[in-house]
């Protein structure tokens, strides 16, 4: 059974996302601070995270950035929920590394079906690996490597790459790409593409270059040849 924590400091809502999940078949365990959600990853780690940003000692930013940077924590996905609607706190999110962000006042049916989608996304059975260039991609360990270097990536971005490289130089667009890595179309925006794109190539470094852009379309990945 898949364990899910959630964070939160409103025990109404720690009851009904719980209660959802549990009916959904996962195991719920629930921290109402930032800091008792870190202990409780620290003895065991969750398969997911539904984070909270407002948290009374350490918030939810915080508690992401601090999973991120843990080698025990750093794939775990990160849903993070929040009545903070600006869109700045949305590209803040998933610069930190969360893979979902879900906003107050809530649907706890959307939530779950969220939470399946990431976790089915995670536990894929992808068993060839992929390479171009010097990237290696092993979908089922869920591994990339540059070289000889392991890239550390996040559940978002290491789907992005596989949607990416699957394709093998066919064109994706941006609405093929945010309805196969988000899994439900119309929720991740154009805006969230781009800030996932450029992560990216970021953490490839030279390897970055391969992550084209087609103008008015969407992007591909480049083939050695067309360098």
């Amino acid at each position: 059974m898949e364990r899910v924590l959630i964070v939160d400091d409103d025990p109404d809502i720690l009851h009904l996302v719980s209660y959802n999940l549990k009916q959904a078949g996962f195991e719920a365990i629930t921290a109402d601070t930032g800091r008792k959600a870190l202990e409780t990853i620290q003895r065991r780690p969750p398969d997911l995270v539904i984070l909270d940003l407002m948290l009374p000692d350490v918030d939810g930013m915080e508690v992401c950035r601090m999973l991120r940077g843990h080698e025990s924590s750093r794939l775990i996905p990160i849903i993070m929920l929040t009545a903070r609607g600006e869109e700045i706190d949305r590209v803040v999110g998933f610069e930190l590394g969360a893979d979902d962000y879900v906003m107050k006042p809530f649907s706890p049916r959307e939530l779950v079906l969220r939470v399946k989608s990431i976790l089915r996304r995670t536990h894929a059975d992808r068993t060839e690996m992929l390479r171009l260039g010097k990237i290696q991609l092993y979908p089922e360990r869920r591994q990339c490597f540059v070289g000889k270097d392991q890239i550390a990536l996040t559940v978002k971005e290491f789907d992005l790459l596989y949607e990416l490289m699957r394709a093998r130089g066919n064109v994706l667009t941006r609405e093929n790409l945010m309805d196969q890595v988000w899994g439900y179309h119309g929720e991740a925006t154009s805006r969230t593409l781009d800030t996932h794109v450029r992560r990216l190539r970021e953490k490839l470094g030279s390897q970055g270059a391969y992550v084209e852009t087609v103008r008015g379309v969407g992007f591909r990945m480049a083939s050695p040849s067309e360098e």
